[in-house]
């Protein structure tokens, strides 16, 4: 494979897939370094019904592999390995890959996402796609009439709850301390809300079901209380933030101080010249599959623009 590119895309979600599109129907001829687990957060959802152009519901697994078969259609080279390090310092932009090899390109388009923060707890990643979410706006839809449990203090969390009462029938959030962290406007709204019961001191502990999700075991968390109950639900709505996939980048790309997202300027347009960030590398606001794959179109169309350029046409 030649090591030299004129576009590597790191990353093999929905907005680096759509990149990948974009600049192979451009002929630049681009490389996407997926990782290891390739696919983004789709790859863990289960039915999609929210993205345009699928009357029915799509399986995520499914959705991304046929937006990597687009790709691969004009010319996409796919490489299923993990990006262990970059040198953005001087040009060409270097990619080391697992395994040491590196890879040269003119411009980067870093589309490497965000991952959710989760319990960590054995039955909430087994029952992950089977009524536990970390996506309210992707799955409020598929819990009409029933009964849920939204888990954080903040304002997503907050948002998630005033969202998932348009289809459930009543939402608990759980938070784990004694107060919400949410801003006073939004912890407002949901205290508002009659479909929106708020539990303080509350953990955790074990999601019930088999197949599907049927209750919460939450425990007091309370210094020395030892008393657990059984909340009955059909959903879990894990809100408890995400963190944002930019460690390999740390010192290379500007990245914001707080959550770590990549800093971007005009869209797309990263810290250094040549690269580009798409996706929820950089969206802390969005999170969706559309407008990751939207920013994808754009970033691509910028290194396109950039690329040209370079080159004087």
């Amino acid at each position: 494979m030649d090591t030299h590119r004129k576009v590597i895309i790191i990353g093999s979600g929905p907005a680096g897939l759509t990149a990948a599109i974009y600049t192979a129907r451009a002929q630049l001829d681009p490389l996407v370094i997926a990782g290891i687990q390739a696919g983004g957060q789709l790859m863990l959802t289960s039915e999609v019904g929210n993205y345009p152009g699928f009357p029915k519901d799509i399986l995520g697994p499914d959705l991304m592999q046929l937006m990597r078969e687009q790709a691969v259609r004009f010319g996409t080279m796919i490489l299923d390995t993990d990006v262990t390090a970059v040198d953005f310092t001087k040009r060409p932009l270097k990619v080391i890959v697992n395994g040491g090899d590196v890879y040269t390109a003119e411009t980067v388009i870093v589309a490497t996402g965000a991952t959710a923060k989760w319990l960590e707890l054995p039955s909430e990643q087994r029952l992950r796609g089977k009524g536990v979410s970390s996506c309210a706006t992707c799955d409020a839809f598929f819990f009409k009439g029933k009964d849920v449990a939204v888990v954080g203090g903040g304002d997503t969390a907050m948002e998630d709850a005033i969202f998932l009462t348009k289809f459930a029938n009543h939402v608990t959030v759980l938070v784990r301390g004694r107060e919400l962290r949410a801003s006073k406007i939004m912890a407002d709204r949901a205290r508002a809300n009659q479909k929106i019961a708020l539990r303080f001191s509350a953990t955790v502990t074990e999601v019930l079901g088999e197949s599907s999700v049927n209750g919460v075991r939450i425990k007091d968390s309370i210094p020395g209380a030892d008393r657990e109950e059984t909340l009955p639900v059909q959903g879990l709505f894990v809100a408890i933030g995400h963190t944002p996939n930019t460690e390999i980048f740390r010192g290379q790309l500007e990245l914001e101080p707080k959550a770590g997202y990549l800093v971007v300027k005009d869209q797309t347009r990263t810290s250094v010249d040549g690269v580009f960030a798409c996706g929820d590398v950089q969206d802390f606001r969005y999170r969706q599959a559309v407008t990751a794959a939207g920013s994808g179109c754009m970033a691509a169309l910028d290194a396109e623009a950039y690329l040209h350029r370079l080159s004087g046409t």
